[in-house]
């Protein structure tokens, strides 16, 4: 039997069709662009805070790019400065430039929310695909589980978790990834339980299909939508948490910027030097609007019940 081109171009045309209508979705919804743009720029504002990525010569240590100083670099003699020509945001408590210590903190809060997410939602969607797939007691345990991990608040289980690895930036994306697993289970559990009624999954089934090729082939490239969307706001959330640990003192280690620390630096001073504490706020503000907003747009394109 000789095959028609229409049965080749048709399916091709079918899913640049799709595409473009996605695309089309997602660009519509214009708070989504702009959680898009800002994203990007916050992106680029932590690649480019230095020439990490130029080949230097042996001993040389990279040096800023978009912050004009040191972040570390310290003026005691104008210190608390206000914002002027040569310093955008003025100087903190010790002298140092806030801008430079902003930019370089927003490697610091990426690393950190884009680290913990990836630990969560793997940990969180292999529990939801085993106890969605599986039943039985294996879904009865895992479930209860989550329930109990999800019945403290973020902060305080981050606390909990820290309380027992100690401090600092690695411990501190484990604790945060613990915290940030149970939603991904909870979301994963039901969206599998969705899936594995459809008749694809039956088929693969009846073939002889093993429950690791029918959870890895069929099970979730289908939760992947969810997982993307689910991951994108819950990056948000990851660095909120960042902000509220290096806030109280179990956040990365000082002098390293980081912008909950830099808040705290400025309690202190909310009178004669708002600055300091204002600038680092705001940061966090547009960063988790950013990606609040970037998820929200994601959800449109791949929600099916929106789509429709």
């Amino acid at each position: 039997m000789s095959l028609d081109s229409t049965d080749i171009v048709e399916p091709t045309f079918r899913l640049r069709s799709q595409r473009r209508r996605l695309a089309n979705t997602f660009f519509r919804n214009r708070t989504a662009i702009l959680g898009l743009i800002l994203t990007i720029i916050i992106l680029l504002v932590a690649f480019f805070a230095d020439d990490w990525f130029v080949a230097l010569p042996q001993g040389k240590t990279p040096t800023p790019l978009l912050a004009p100083y040191d972040p570390l670099l310290q003026d005691a003699r104008n210190r608390l400065s206000a914002p002027d020509d040569d310093h955008l945001m003025g100087l903190d408590s010790y002298g140092r430039d806030i801008w430079s210590r902003i930019v370089f903190g927003a490697r610091v809060s990426l690393m950190v929310g884009v680290s913990s997410v990836a630990i969560g939602g793997t940990l969180g969607v292999i529990m939801g695909l085993l106890a969605g797939y599986l039943g039985g007691a294996v879904e009865n345990t895992i479930m209860r589980v989550v329930d109990v991990l999800m019945a403290f608040p973020s902060l305080i289980m981050g606390l909990m978790v820290l309380a027992v690895l100690g401090s600092g930036i690695f411990n501190m994306i484990l604790a945060i990834g613990i915290v940030l697993s149970p939603t991904f289970a909870r979301v994963a559990h039901s969206a599998t339980l969705s899936v594995k009624s459809n008749e694809f999954v039956e088929a693969a089934r009846s073939i002889g299909a093993s429950r690791i090729r029918i959870i890895r082939v069929h099970l979730f490239p289908n939760i992947l939508g969810d997982m993307v969307v689910l991951a994108s706001i819950w990056t948000a959330t990851a660095i909120r948490v960042e902000a509220n640990l290096s806030f109280i003192g179990l956040g990365v280690s000082p002098p390293t910027p980081a912008w909950g620390s830099m808040i705290r630096d400025g309690t202190s001073h909310l009178f004669d030097a708002p600055w300091e504490s204002l600038y680092p706020g705001m940061a966090i503000l547009i960063t988790v609007l950013a990606f609040n907003l970037l998820g929200d747009g994601l959800r449109d394109i791949l929600d099916p019940k929106l789509q429709q």
